[in-house]
């Protein structure tokens, strides 16, 4: 595993990174998500990405995570991994469980630790803009999160590119300055290159990739249709049937095919494009098995790509 520099930080975060979105929460077998934890840490995967909501049920993840820690936790363990939370999507029911104001964000971090049994986390996000909230009532939020040594850094996720120019600015004046921007970018999803990655530049914010993948669809699982045990069948799943088109599927096929003259599989191709962008510190991908975590983990083996392999995928893309 090869360690990248977050921003104009002193934090290294691993190339990839781990997401406990899915296959964590209640209704899974939590077995085999402590099989996949302990499996991506001793692949050198020392950081571990959860939010408050993350399940099903809403805050599971977290709980099965802080005991997957207590089981496993052996001398300096804590001290070893990057654990990050985030609130700012629907928690709870009533007027203080969603979107970015200092009483949920605070609440919420305070549950998220409870769950997690720790003292703090290392990063600790705003998951989405609040457009009722005024944005510095959202920042000294993180930034009291950060002084109060309840996370060590701040962190922001789905922000545009105006919202993040505007939300570093605010957090260098408290002191605080933002860490990291965790944003959905994928082959299918681009728009972080609409100005978003060259801000992050610009402002010294490391960047972490999510949904890198695209909620599966840059794998092998839809060369030949919809398969029933896939993601867009699946009711606690983020993928609609929908968003599966023929015109998508066959983008998928040429794709694979680049990926095997690469001697890669679509998904390791599917990272790798992502990493090749200097901008990009660390990829965020799931896992419902060890043997999935070692086949994406193994895209590292060939991060390089010849200008010609480049315009052939820009061709398929577009």
């Amino acid at each position: 595993m090869k360690y990248n520099r977050c921003g104009k930080s002193g934090l290294l975060l691993p190339q990839i990174s781990f997401g406990l979105w899915h296959n964590f929460g209640s209704v899974d077998i939590f077995e085999n998500g402590e099989s996949i934890v302990k499996a991506a840490f001793d692949k050198g995967i020392t950081h571990f990405d959860l939010a408050n909501n993350y399940g099903p049920v809403p805050g599971s993840a977290e709980t099965n995570f802080g005991t997957i820690l207590k089981k496993n936790s052996q001398g300096n363990l804590r001290d070893e991994i990057v654990i990050s939370t985030k609130a700012g999507y629907t928690m709870w029911k009533g007027p203080y469980g969603d979107w970015g104001s200092r009483k949920y964000l605070l609440s919420s971090l305070d549950q998220s630790l409870k769950r997690m049994n720790l003292d703090y986390v290392d990063i600790f996000y705003s998951h989405r803009f609040d457009p009722e909230t005024p944005l510095e009532e959202t920042m000294m939020a993180l930034d009291y999160a950060v002084r109060s040594g309840k996370a060590l850094y701040a962190g922001i996720s789905n922000y545009n590119p105006e919202q993040t120019k505007e939300a570093t600015g605010i957090l260098k004046r408290l002191g605080t300055p933002c860490l990291i921007h965790q944003v959905k970018y994928s082959m299918f999803v681009r728009q972080p290159e609409e100005g978003l990655l060259d801000v992050l530049e610009e402002k010294g914010v490391g960047c972490i990739a999510f949904s890198p993948l695209a909620q599966g669809l840059l794998t092998d699982k839809y060369l030949k249709g919809i398969p029933e045990n896939s993601r867009a069948f699946n009711p606690n799943g983020h993928l609609l049937l929908e968003d599966v088109s023929e015109v998508k599927i066959q983008k998928i096929i040429a794709l694979n095919d680049i990926a095997k003259k690469r001697n890669q599989t679509l998904a390791q191709m599917a990272l790798a494009w992502i990493l090749k962008d200097k901008r990009i510190t660390s990829v965020l991908i799931g896992a419902s098995s060890v043997s999935q975590l070692n086949n994406n983990i193994e895209s590292l083996q060939n991060l390089y790509f010849t200008k010609a392999e480049l315009a052939e995928i820009e061709c398929v893309l577009e």
